[in-house]
């Protein structure tokens, strides 16, 4: 038995402040205390069967026995008869509602039948009758952590730990509470301190691996989960975080073998099936790939929680699914609160105030997208803030970010509801989120509305399924107007392309030789720097028959990853293609990376995931990008992108035409030549690359928003009208 069952079922019996019919009983032995002896013994050998046969017995004697009814309940709790239990300790609550543990019984009724507010009540109820026990403080903290209302289940485990300081599973769970609201290292302390008290304790040996992940303590998180392993080998959670943190320092192979082993265990284990897919598509390890994304769109069908969002966009080009996938997310993870942190007040402020939230303001593809917005905005009517939830660092450009912005808030210690409470008390009238379901992205912030106007934009290519966020920034090419109805979101409209570029640095003015970047001397460049998961099977087809086509050509890649490379060379050599011609490139410093774009002779795209930034850095350095069109709008970003860069001819709809144009591009020097000379003429005078355009249409996207806020109009998708540069 657990520490309340004993608690409970040592109540059934007579002690001083007990139950009054046991108490009047005197010390004559009667076949009422016989029965319940009885009952007890049979409870307590764990003999279910046997003591509710003898409750039974209890009840025909004297049908309102309150301690019988006791009894009875805890044993149909045990047997898992919920709705039972309800019933029985709810009759003993009736006829006595004075005892806290009848109410406590009613209470974990409720709680296992989901009604997690009725539950709370009668633990309160509990509380106000017996102030001086830990456990029903630990209880109702427990429904309270399931409900996300974390601020009030760590007021309940404080309480329940100043009555009783070596309650493990208090600490533990004040943990969990911790560690959920983004306060990791508070909760490592509380895992930590539970250890020295349980040093055999598994769920807190594998949680403290998950928020040792978080304080990206990877090693240590290994180590933590190993110790939770060497305990119990079977245990999901320390599996599934060992993963995590494999996956964090880049062994993928090991990561995506974990994962395997976890879904041998509980093939339902939440989001497991995608992440290991995923962590499979990091090395190219293709093996039952379209089996596998079948089963995973299958499960987001069926409401699983089978992958997260942001992988799923790698794995699925289909709207309704990705939207589908993150409104599940959104509902497990995020989902919205009834107590909303800004509860319709009207700011009346000189200028809209923007806030940008990110945990990318650091050398990252956003930031390097959006310096020049953050620099440039019209501070005559925005005021703009900065809300940093990642690392700070003391480089150059984190410093030029820092002073791009009216005020910078580096939050990353606080947690998600302080935050809020921050953005409500600075009256933000539109809060910019810029990351969306990305890696160490802290959607929570906003779950509980802190700012009147709430936006998706950029990081995240795809809706977020929450209805507390009210716009997604697009244009008609990423999002066509009869897609509106798989985003949440109402959609704006920028008239050219949702994408920003100015701001970018420039390439060096020396690129390297073809010998000096590993390229044979001659021969046709095909590129892609695409990151390794956004390769898929079938456009590495392909790009294979591609190679078949064009006599001496190569493939150049980026290197993600050694196992990457191994794998991509083999599969080029299983289709008939030299491994020497696929040539892979070293990251290098991103003006580097910028300048070798020019040895390439034709980018190539890839599908369901387009090129974003890579397929801008190419366009930007004169190198023309054919891309394949899909459904969704990842697969669609590179076509938003040449539109803007007045090249829609290389848009194409189908992977045949998508290969007929590579190859009649690759086969016809001069043809290739003009469209290079029309990319490079396009850059002084197409939207693309006009970075004021880009920051006015954005701004009258803020404002439309704004006035129709202060209109008192629900948000509505709409289109902004072209402005001309200055």
């Amino acid at each position: 038995m657990n520490r309340k069952e004993r608690r409970a079922a040592a109540k059934t019996g007579a002690r001083p402040g007990g139950y009054p019919a046991a108490r009047a009983m005197g010390q004559h032995q009667s076949r009422r205390e016989t029965l319940l002896a009885n009952a007890l013994r049979y409870y307590q050998a764990s003999q279910f069967e046997a003591a509710s046969r003898v409750c039974r017995q209890l009840m025909a004697l004297d049908p309102n026995d309150i301690a019988g009814l006791n009894l009875a309940g805890l044993i149909a709790l045990r047997g898992g008869q919920n709705q039972l239990a309800l019933d029985v300790l709810g009759r003993a609550v009736a006829l006595n509602d004075k005892i806290a543990d009848l109410q406590s019984g009613v209470a974990e009724a409720l709680q296992r039948l989901g009604r997690f507010d009725d539950a709370i009540a009668y633990y309160r109820r509990a509380i106000a009758l017996d102030p001086g026990y830990a456990e029903t403080f630990y209880n109702c903290g427990n429904v309270l952590l399931k409900l996300k209302r974390y601020p009030e289940a760590l007021a309940h485990y404080d309480r329940a730990l100043e009555i009783e300081p070596n309650f493990v599973e208090a600490l533990h769970n004040r943990g969990n509470a911790l560690f959920e609201s983004s306060r990791f290292a508070e909760a490592l302390a509380d895992y930590d301190l539970a250890l020295t008290l349980r040093p055999q304790f598994v769920a807190a040996l594998s949680n403290r691996g998950g928020v040792l992940s978080e304080l990206k303590r990877h090693e240590e998180a290994l180590a933590s989960c190993d110790q939770a392993l060497a305990i119990d080998a079977s245990n999901v959670t320390a599996l599934a975080n060992r993963g995590n943190a494999l996956f964090e320092l880049r062994r993928y192979p090991e990561a995506a073998a974990l994962l395997e082993r976890l879904l041998a265990i509980d093939p339902d284990y939440v989001y497991a099936a995608g992440k290991c897919l995923y962590f499979k598509c990091l090395y190219c390890d293709w093996a039952g790939y379209d089996r596998t994304v079948a089963s995973i769109a299958a499960g987001i069908a069926a409401g699983k929680r089978v992958a997260l969002p942001y992988m799923l966009l790698n794995l699925l080009d289909s709207p309704s699914a990705q939207m589908k996938c993150a409104q599940i997310f959104n509902k497990d993870r995020h989902a919205t609160s009834a107590n909303a942190v800004w509860q319709g007040e009207r700011y009346h402020h000189q200028k809209i105030r923007v806030a940008y939230l990110s945990a990318d303001f650091r050398p990252h593809p956003m930031a390097y997208l959006m310096v020049g917005l953050f620099e440039t905005h019209d501070r005559s009517q925005f005021e703009t803030i900065g809300v940093s939830v990642g690392a700070s660092s003391k480089e150059v450009f984190r410093q030029r970010l820092e002073n791009s912005f009216d005020r910078f808030l580096d939050v990353q210690t606080k947690s998600d509801h302080d935050v809020e409470l921050l953005l409500r008390e600075l009256e933000i009238d539109i809060a910019v989120d810029l990351m969306g379901y990305t890696s160490n992205s802290r959607p929570g912030i906003l779950a509980l509305r802190p700012a009147p106007i709430q936006v998706n934009f950029l990081g995240y290519a795809g809706t977020l399924g929450a209805n507390y966020i009210d716009y997604v920034i697009a244009d008609r090419f990423v999002i066509p107007p009869d897609a509106q109805a798989s985003y949440s979101e109402r959609v704006v409209y920028l008239p050219d392309t949702y994408y920003p570029t100015g701001g970018q640095q420039l390439a060096s003015g020396f690129p390297p030789t073809r010998s000096e970047a590993g390229l044979p001397e001659t021969g046709f460049v095909f590129c892609c720097f695409n990151q390794s998961s956004r390769i898929s099977p079938i456009i590495f087809n392909v790009w294979m028959r591609l190679l078949l086509q064009v006599e001496g050509s190569i493939l150049w890649l980026v290197e993600d990853n050694a196992d990457s490379a191994h794998n991509l060379r083999q599969e080029a050599e299983r289709r008939g293609v030299g491994a020497d011609r696929l040539v892979f490139a070293p990251r290098v410093r991103l003006e580097d990376y910028l300048a070798r774009l020019r040895l390439a002779d034709l980018f190539l795209d890839t599908l369901p995931y387009n090129a974003h930034t890579t397929a801008s850095d190419a366009l930007s350095e004169g190198l023309p990008v054919v891309t394949c069109a899909g459904a969704s709008f990842p697969a669609r970003v590179a076509g938003s992108l040449l539109k803007a860069a007045g090249l829609p001819e290389l848009i194409t709809d189908s992977l045949e035409s998508y290969e007929a144009l590579a190859l009649g591009l690759a086969r016809d020097r001069h043809r290739l030549a003009q469209v290079k000379a029309k990319l490079i003429r396009n850059r002084e005078c197409f939207p693309l690359f006009d970075a004021t355009r880009y920051r006015r249409h954005i701004e009258s996207a803020y404002y439309s928003m704004w006035q129709r806020h202060e209109r008192a109009e629900q948000p509505a998708s709409f289109e902004v009208m072209p402005i001309e540069g200055e």
